[in-house]
């Protein structure tokens, strides 16, 4: 795919729109699986209605453990077909199962496409990252460095000094000693339950108080995050980190040799037609969430296009009932 066409980009926009509308009529109820499920089967139900050969590189699994949207699940109108766009789509219907579950802030159902080989089949394992906005992003930075040392770095990339940044970590036992780290280093921490993605893209945004994303979370989600910063302009470097036996049979299962490597962005979202999007399902740092009045619901939604250099906030209202008064805040 050279040019993808508007109406597909307008398609992926309603895709995240469903996925995120059906988890938020979840939200709260206190079943994270209930939540993933509708929101999977939402937007499985929309990427068929597009004119395209889909294939999913990145969604809920194998194809053994997950019924829907799979690794490997060809998707759209035009599968099986031998013409139409190929497109390899990542796809993650509800980013922060927990925090739809819970009410909490953060969850959004997100999606990123590109040309055939432009995003990496990552396996379904942890991975170490370390992510900044475009500001930090040509600063000596280096995931193996000490934290102080990269925060120093991001510092003077934003001409600061340590004590004003504020970098995301995930709150897992696994982060003891990272966060003792920063905290020694002087910079500030926020500390989130789940949603790293959603932090990665904020931590490339200007405004959000937000400098680095640090710490190990899922690899899948390594992958969208670097398909966003090749659209912000951000960096994450990232490298594979098993922690359990059944993890490291998969990287062998999938014959990935050099589990030193230290992935970047363009390695992990190598597309030059990347596209992303993402709806918010709760309120979070750059989305708010669904918002539901009598007869329609409002939703906030980012997408982003690589190809045209486009950034783009999009706030809809869809109307039910036609006689309902639109909700305006």
């Amino acid at each position: 795919m050279t040019v993808v066409e508007s109406s597909l980009e307008q398609g992926f926009v309603r895709v995240c729109e469903a996925a995120a509308v059906a988890a938020a009529q979840t939200m709260g109820y206190g079943d994270r699986k209930h939540s993933d499920h509708v929101s999977v089967e939402a937007m499985r139900r929309e990427l068929d209605r597009l004119a395209m050969r889909g294939r999913i590189v990145i969604g809920e699994g194998e194809r053994d453990k997950a019924p829907m949207l799979y690794v490997g699940e060809e998707v759209g109108a035009l599968k099986g077909q031998n013409e139409g766009l190929e497109v390899d789509i990542a796809v993650d219907p509800l980013e922060g199962t927990n925090l739809c579950a819970t009410g909490t802030e953060g969850a959004i159902a997100v999606l990123a496409a590109s040309e055939r080989g432009g995003l990496l089949h990552a396996p379904d394992i942890y991975m170490d990252k370390i992510v900044v906005g475009p500001t930090a992003r040509r600063t000596a930075i280096h995931l193996d460095a000490p934290p102080a040392e990269n925060l120093r770095s991001i510092a003077d990339a934003y001409g600061r000094e340590v004590s004003d940044l504020t970098v995301v970590v995930l709150e897992r036992k696994r982060h003891e000693e990272l966060i003792a780290d920063i905290r020694q280093a002087g910079a500030r921490i926020r500390l989130i339950q789940d949603g790293d993605l959603s932090a990665g893209i904020a931590a490339a945004v200007r405004g959000t108080g937000i400098h680095a994303v640090m710490g190990i979370g899922g690899a899948p989600e390594g992958v969208l995050t670097a398909a966003a910063m090749r659209c912000l302009g951000g960096e994450i470097h990232a490298r594979l980190t098993p922690l359990d036996p059944e993890q490291e049979q998969r990287l062998v299962d999938l014959q990935i040799e050099d589990v030193d490597r230290i992935y970047s962005r363009s390695d992990l979202a190598p597309g030059e037609n990347l596209l992303f999007c993402c709806t918010g399902v709760t309120d979070g740092q750059l989305l708010k969430g669904i918002r539901f009045f009598g007869g329609g619901y409002r939703s906030s939604t980012l997408f982003m296009s690589l190809e045209r250099r486009l950034i783009r906030f999009i706030d809809s209202i869809r109307r039910d009932e036609t006689d309902t008064p639109v909700l305006f805040q």
